[in-house]
């Protein structure tokens, strides 16, 4: 059946007869090892024709003796009809199933590989190919061919992985050939086709499907992009700096790094021993090994001022360097992992993790797939699993000379054997004296190198160095030493309290000489020996970083201004004439992206410094980018040290609200609740009517997931008429579409289409794209119930291209379900397997409980509809667990439905009993009217379900 129908016996093609003798034998097979009745048989070959029914019994006698003569099928009569018995395995469709089941099964991927090429080869076409599918019940029969697809796409996913990528190109070409905008045939075949070396195939692959994508109004998805960038520009994404100049010596280490078995390698050595040197100058000796990109991470170890970085933070640095969009970072910490991984799979990628703290903060970081490696660096040793160890002692004497010969005029120390040797034993024999060292030297082209010897009398080469600037100079450079983090060129003019203009010249300076590093444009940083030796220098570093700091909050509240215009923020009493205005809020948006870590490293160090109010303040700014991007880690740590340091009703009411919409968007519903109910009275007390009715919503949310809904309308009407008094619009809209939601639930659709209509209206009034693309799906989920089909779509369209503009990722996977939903209920299944896959991939970086418990149930309803019994029961039972974690009735009632309803088909009654139960009764005591429908369900069932 798996192509034309053909049934073979002993290597011989058996004749089935004429077209409807066919016809008749397809429907028994569809039922294989079921009765079916002659009218049944009647009304599906011979639509409206009765009278045919004498011709069931003929075409069965015919059949019957077509299959005499063999032992492993027949058509027996039962009291209700016919059943064609066969051996499942003598049924291609049946056989296919079979060995997919088995493959999920078994971790042994030669197994796995070896079960799903004999799958895959029962295809020979088009599910009954030859077959006019509505002669043997149309709509309801289920081809088998999305299945094979997934088949496919497995294997072919297990074969790259095994190396036979010649294997998975030419099982995959056909598939993309038919069907471009499959993207993950797609990025499978760029995958292959690259691996082979074929560039140009992979790039016209990725414009079909771009084309095919775009007809449906989709965007080729990251993976793609990721994929076809590699292809064009040849040369892969890295992030190491230059290749340090005058690199000598380290041969026993070099060798030992590029030889290293495992996938990585740990050196150790103290302060200044050149560390990061030798892991820069291997990870460049190792590019053609790794061509799929190098990249350095600092992790802050052992930086004075500044804590370790955590693994959470370096996974999302990694990410966002290999090109994942910030928005589509998962927020928990295995996630991150996994997501790390899964963007080293199938690459041979090199990352040289610096300035580690400990084996634990490093452990996910190490690469765990074959072809990628990770040189650590550390002072302190690894352990036996986190890397083949490398210990590096001073350089041995020739070394360092040679070191300083390079770095310094050949004709400068011509002849000064003597004086070389002692300019680098006064220097310890370690790299970065050395380096500061020949930096003096050049920079003094008048010295002689006996006055050199004798300013290193003191024996460091940083220390002399330091002396020969001038005052100004060192105050930026002990100040520097201070600083939480990197620093621009604006922020460092804070720190000095100095104009631009002159802090720039000084900041060069330094580097000139060695003293910082410039890590981008007019952006430096300094190295943790040079730094602890700025830090450990006398001097009053307490108005100086609280002007840093108040150069974090003036920037940080202009920013939010003009990236997040319409949002409720604390008002900013201090000043800073070194930050930046912003024009546009694309730029300001830039801006905090590019010193997030700089800003959660500040409110570190203000909870840390007694500074409460730019704790609290910087948080409390910084939430709804937080809130935008999924970053939920940064979200709650910072929002922890904000409830510790705020102080009175202004601090306490900003902050508790925060943390609840944070607790509720993970799923904790109750915590959000108790913390949104902790806030109010702050709020009250303060007079403020806006941060009161903000506050309403944030309690009716988690209330209405709870299953309070008479309660939370009340909140939520509550917060409409206060954002009316204070003239709220964006508010208004959001309150009155929450309120149409909670009338939807309800079942009075025409009152929830008004509210979000009106609700829809206000936003697109004022141009807030976030919440119009929220309001449009709410409001196409009400077109939806109302069997407002071609309407819903637009609504969905609509949302989608709001929430893509504004690179909201979870209103864009839910539109992209919501479109789904609509083919479903149009009877397009494909489609809508389609459309919720790629909501699917959309939200796989947003950890945002409500949105993966609804894509979950929704992917079930589809699979359902389109009687793939097992994923059903899968994602129904992943719906249930999500919802019963966060306590949210609603979902728990929706997804227990969806669980007896799936059980029911598979024919286990019994256990479905109990999910027909719960579900009735938590629709009965939220008072919705699905208890209705399914007490009705249940009513029209003859099994034990009822």
């Amino acid at each position: 059946m798996l192509g034309p129908l053909e049934a073979w016996h002993d290597g011989v093609p058996v004749p089935l007869g004429d077209q409807q003798q066919r016809f008749v034998l397809v429907v028994l097979l569809l039922h294989a090892n079921k009765p079916v009745s002659p009218e049944r048989l009647t009304e599906t070959v011979w639509p409206g024709n009765a009278e045919r029914r004498s011709l069931v019994r003929t075409y069965i006698k015919r059949l019957r003796e077509t299959f005499q003569d063999f032992d492993d099928v027949a058509i027996e009569t039962t009291p209700t009809g016919y059943v064609l018995r066969i051996d499942e395995d003598r049924l291609d469709t049946l056989r296919f199933d079979r060995l997919r089941e088995e493959s999920l099964r078994t971790s042994d991927s030669r197994q796995q590989i070896a079960l799903l090429r004999a799958a895959v080869e029962l295809h020979h076409g088009p599910f009954l190919e030859d077959i006019d599918i509505d002669r043997v019940g149309g709509a309801s029969v289920v081809s088998p061919d999305d299945a094979y697809l997934d088949a496919v796409g497995d294997l072919a996913e297990l074969e790259l992985a095994a190396g036979d990528h010649r294997s998975a190109r030419d099982r995959l070409r056909p598939v993309v050939q038919v069907d471009p905008s499959r993207q993950k045939h797609a990025e499978l075949l760029m995958r292959a086709l690259l691996a082979g070396g074929d560039d140009v195939a992979a790039i016209r692959i990725f414009r079909d499907a771009a084309a095919a994508l775009a007809d449906s109004g989709l965007e080729a998805g990251p993976k793609l992009r990721n994929l076809v960038a590699r292809a064009e520009k040849g040369e892969p994404a890295g992030s190491l700096p230059s290749r340090p100049g005058g690199f000598t010596g380290r041969a026993a280490e070099l060798d030992t790094i590029i030889g290293a078995g495992g996938p990585a390698v740990w050196v150790s050595g103290a302060p200044g021993s050149g560390k990061t040197g030798l892991a820069i100058e291997a990870a460049y000796r190792l590019r053609d090994r790794h061509p799929d990109g190098q990249f350095l991470l600092s992790l802050n170890g052992f930086t004075p001022n500044v804590p370790p970085m955590t693994t959470s933070e370096a996974l999302t640095r990694l990410l966002v360097e290999f090109g994942v969009p910030p928005e589509q970072i998962p927020a928990t910490e295995s996630a991150k992992a996994a997501r790390y991984q899964q963007e080293l799979y199938g690459t041979r990628r090199l990352v040289v993790l610096d300035n580690a703290f400990s084996p634990d903060q490093v452990r996910p970081l190490l690469p765990q797939m074959d072809g990628c490696f990770a040189i650590v660096t550390s002072r302190r040793m690894g352990d036996p699993d986190t890397g083949e160890p490398v210990r590096l002692s001073p350089l041995p004497p020739e070394d360092a000379v040679a070191m300083f010969r390079v770095l310094t005029s050949p004709h400068r120390v011509r002849g000064k054997t003597a004086e070389v040797a002692e300019v680098v034993k006064r220097c310890g024999y370690l790299p970065v004296d050395i380096k500061v060292a020949a930096a003096m030297f050049r920079r003094h082209d008048r010295w002689p190198l006996e006055h050199l010897v004798q300013r290193l009398s003191g024996g460091a080469a940083v220390e002399a160095s330091y002396q020969q600037l001038d005052p100004a100079q060192q105050a930026t450079f002990r100040l520097f030493g201070h600083a939480p983090g990197d620093l621009h060129v604006t922020g460092a003019a804070a720190l000095v309290d100095r104009d631009v203009a002159l802090v720039r010249l000084l900041l060069d300076a330094l580097h000139e000489v060695c003293l910082l590093e410039e890590i981008a444009p007019d952006r430096y940083q300094m190295l943790d020996p040079l730094k602890e030796f700025a830090a450990a220098q006398p001097q009053s570093t307490s108005d100086a970083l609280l002007r840093l700091l108040d150069y974090y909050l003036v920037a940080l509240g202009r920013a939010m201004a003009a990236g997040y215009p319409l949002g409720q923020q604390p008002t900013v009493d201090r000043q800073s004439s070194a930050a930046p205005t912003f024009a546009a809020g694309d730029t300001a948006v830039a801006w905090i992206a590019a010193e997030r870590g700089n800003l959660v490293a500040a409110i570190r160090y203000a909870a840390n410094n007694g500074l409460p109010e730019h704790t609290w303040q910087l948080a409390v700014l910084i939430w709804r980018y937080f809130n935008t991007t999924n970053q939920f880690e940064d979200w709650m740590g910072t929002m922890r040290l904000a409830r510790e340091a705020a102080t009175g009703d202004y601090g306490q009411a900003h902050v508790l609200l925060r943390l609840a919409t944070a607790h509720d968007r993970v799923g904790k519903v109750s915590e959000a609740r108790a913390l949104a109910e902790q806030a109010l009275p702050h709020w009250q007390r303060l007079g403020d009517v806006r941060g009161e009715a903000a506050t309403l919503c944030a309690v009716a949310i988690p209330t209405m997931e709870l299953g309070d809904h008479e309660l939370a309308i009340t909140h939520f009407a509550a917060a409409l008429e206060k954002y009316r008094q204070c003239d709220d619009v964006r508010g208004q809209a959001h309150a009155l579409s929450m309120l149409g939601y909670l009338n939807h639930l309800r079942g009075r659709q025409e009152t929830a289409l008004e509210q979000q209509h009106a609700a829809a209206v206000m936003l697109r009034e004022i141009g807030h794209g976030p919440g119009l693309a929220h309001s449009l799906n709410n409001l196409g989920a009400v077109q939806q119930e109302l069997g407002l089909l071609t309407e819903a779509m637009t609504s969905h369209t609509e949302a989608y291209e709001q929430a893509r503009e504004v690179h909201d990722d979870c209103a864009t996977a839910h539109a992209l379900n919501n479109i789904g939903n609509v083919h479903r209920r149009q009877g397009r299944l494909a489609e809508a397997m389609r459309y919720q896959e790629h909501a699917k991939a959309v939200a796989t970086g947003v950890a945002d409980a409500d949105l993966r418990t609804q894509l979950y149930h929704d992917r079930g309803d589809t699979a359902l509809a389109d009687a793939r019994l097992a994923d059903a029961h899968r994602a129904f039972l992943a719906a249930l667990d999500l919802a019963t974690g966060m306590g949210n009735r609603i979902y728990q009632a929706h997804a227990n439905r969806g669980v007896a309803r799936t059980l029911h088909a598979l024919g286990h009654h019994a256990n479905a009993v109990t999910h027909w139960r719960d579900a009735e009764q938590q629709f009965a005591d939220l008072g919705l009217p699905e208890e209705d429908l399914v007490r009705a369900e249940r009513a029209a069932l003859s099994c034990a379900c009822r």
